[in-house]
């Protein structure tokens, strides 16, 4: 299936509803609850026919006493079909949205880091949450409802058409006018606003947290009424996007209602007709006329739910999107498992745009038993070389090797094990600092968390907060203020990381650029400690942290030397 067929409607619909495979029993059980509860409901007011018949015709009546006993039943039964077809609804909706969540986070592990460094991360968090939220009508309100209102329309209109065949006919031309005519009408307005909607959610959403990342610089440098004013201007801008939409979909309601008149009336004017011709008896036009008047509930939940569904059907376009995204670099499985016995680049050359190289022609070598520095000006295409030696991006010329195995033909799990990557800039998640520390290797124990803090020279510090290691600090300024973590204890976090997680290829991005001169010795003591039993890249500008290496290379204007 190519990609224009993905993103058409049709396309959407069947792929929506492809995801919902798995719970296809729950699905027609909600619909033979919701059927069922609909034919409750439309007998109440039918039943309430057959009374006033009886009342009218006394001696051609089925009795008050079995009429009010059974519009009893259908009023208890009514409600408990009703609950239980929602409950069923809901579980399918808010079951598959977990799974579409799990999916969506799988593919964005995929697509990182080379497809997601330059993407909008307010975008990102629109999708996993706005727009995967929105799939909810079409779980919980669309696929079920449609069925419903087939059986339910198909059924009255045998029932209408028992007293006369016109009849019959009549009802299934007015369910079709309401139940689909009016929805197509409506879908045929909206899409392009739609997709326009979802977009600008997302540039709302990527304002706003840049806002909320930034506010201490935006307070320090005096625009926070511009900042302000901004988000003003994009809610706007979201608003009145809304409001064409919202306008459709009153307009499709006021429609189905008027519509709902007009094909009632049209049935009691054709079954009067038909009793003045003698075709019918009283019955015929008063039952009929009942019956199509309270049978409209499930194709006009159809005719209000259509104007709202190209939203819906923008937001899965943009979820389908990002799951059918190619990563730059495939996971590989099941392939080669090497011991570690050094790291190697040959020949490399790498540019993150076509005709601009960052590495040209490179080649080094990084021994088992040994620290390797690379230092350089900013720029120069330092950490460039540790991302393609985590395989990060592939290189279009020369190699990365592992014991001697180019990385391409390396199992992408058993990869991760081999090599540690701390990086420039150390994320804190909202966590505990324990746990904060152990994010790669969960099942770690306390002893083993302080002896890799120790080493990165973080114990201390932890030591001195609230709760020590079990201090819970957050990836939001205020949470991290509050629990005293800055710019020199967020590296170190990052390094106890990579201690922890005790792979025999450390690969450093600059551990040592904010640490005073007393922790950076701590540090690099730790680091030749480490260095004994495994290969070290250490990437920084300071010539002290160049020390404690063996071996350096020299990153300039895309060469080492």
């Amino acid at each position: 299936m190519n990609d224009d067929k993905k993103t058409k409607k049709p396309g959407v619909v069947i792929r929506l509803a492809s995801f919902a495979r798995p719970m296809a029993g729950i699905m027609a059980l909600a619909i033979l609850l919701g059927a069922a509860g609909h034919a409750c409901a439309i007998l109440l007011p039918v039943l309430g026919g057959f009374a006033l018949r009886d009342a009218l015709y006394p001696a051609g009546g089925s009795g008050f006493g079995v009429i009010f006993a059974a519009l009893i039943v259908c009023a208890v039964l009514r409600g408990i079909l009703r609950y239980a077809e929602q409950l069923c609804n809901h579980y399918i909706a808010f079951k598959l949205l977990a799974g579409l969540r799990d999916t969506v986070f799988a593919a964005l592990r995929r697509l990182c880091p080379a497809k997601l460094e330059c993407r909008n991360k307010g975008d990102l968090i629109a999708v996993i949450t706005g727009d995967i939220e929105l799939l909810e009508v079409f779980y919980a309100h669309t696929i079920s409802p449609v069925a419903i209102a087939f059986i339910v329309s198909a059924a009255t209109a045998l029932f209408i058409g028992s007293f006369h065949p016109l009849l019959g006919i009549a009802a299934v031309c007015a369910y079709l006018i309401v139940g689909v005519l009016v929805p197509y009408i409506a879908s045929l307005f909206g899409h392009g606003a739609a997709a326009r909607l979802r977009e600008a959610a997302g540039s709302l959403s990527s304002y706003y947290l840049d806002s909320l990342r930034g506010i201490r610089e935006i307070l320090g440098m005096g625009a926070f009424e511009e900042r302000k004013d901004g988000i003003g201007r994009m809610s706007d801008i979201t608003e009145n996007l809304q409001k064409p939409l919202k306008h459709k979909e009153g307009a499709a309601s006021a429609a189905a209602g008027l519509f709902v008149t007009i094909c009632s009336l049209w049935m009691l004017s054709l079954s009067y007709m038909l009793f003045r011709n003698g075709a019918v008896s009283f019955d015929g036009v008063l039952i009929p006329f009942i019956a199509m008047f309270s049978s409209f509930g499930p194709v006009l939940a159809l005719a209000n739910l259509s104007a709202g569904l190209p939203v819906t059907f923008a937001a899965a376009r943009r979820v389908f999107a990002l799951l059918d995204e190619t990563p730059e670099t495939e996971d590989v499985a099941d392939e080669k498992t090497p011991d570690f016995g050094g790291a190697e680049c040959r020949n490399l050359s790498f540019g993150y745009e076509e005709g601009r190289d960052v590495l040209t022609d490179i080649s080094a070598v990084f021994d088992k038993g040994r620290i390797t520095g690379v230092t350089g000006r900013s720029g120069s295409g330092k950490s460039t070389l540790l991302r393609l030696l985590m395989r990060f991006w592939k290189p279009p010329q020369g190699s990365v090797l592992i014991s001697g195995e180019d990385v391409n033909g390396v199992d992408t799990a058993h990869l991760r094990t081999l090599e540690g990557f701390m990086t420039q800039e150390t994320d804190i998640f909202s966590d505990t600092v324990e746990n904060n520390i152990k994010i790669g290797k969960p099942e770690a124990s306390r002893e083993d968390v302080i002896a890799a803090a120790k080493k990165a020279a973080l114990h201390d510090f932890v030591m001195t907060l609230p709760d020590g290691y079990d201090t819970y600090i957050g990836g939001v300024g205020a949470a991290l203020a509050e629990a005293g973590i800055s710019g020199g204890e967020r590296p170190r976090l990052g390094l106890a990381r990579a201690f922890l997680h005790d792979a025999p290829f450390l690969l450093l991005d600059e551990p040592t650029g904010n640490l005073d001169s007393l922790n950076e010795g701590a540090v690099l003591k730790a680091l030749r400690e480490e260095s004994a039993e495994r290969a070290v890249a250490l990437v920084s500008h300071r010539k002290s942290t160049m020390g404690v290496t063996d071996r350096i290379y020299s990153a300039d204007s895309g060469r080492l030397s």
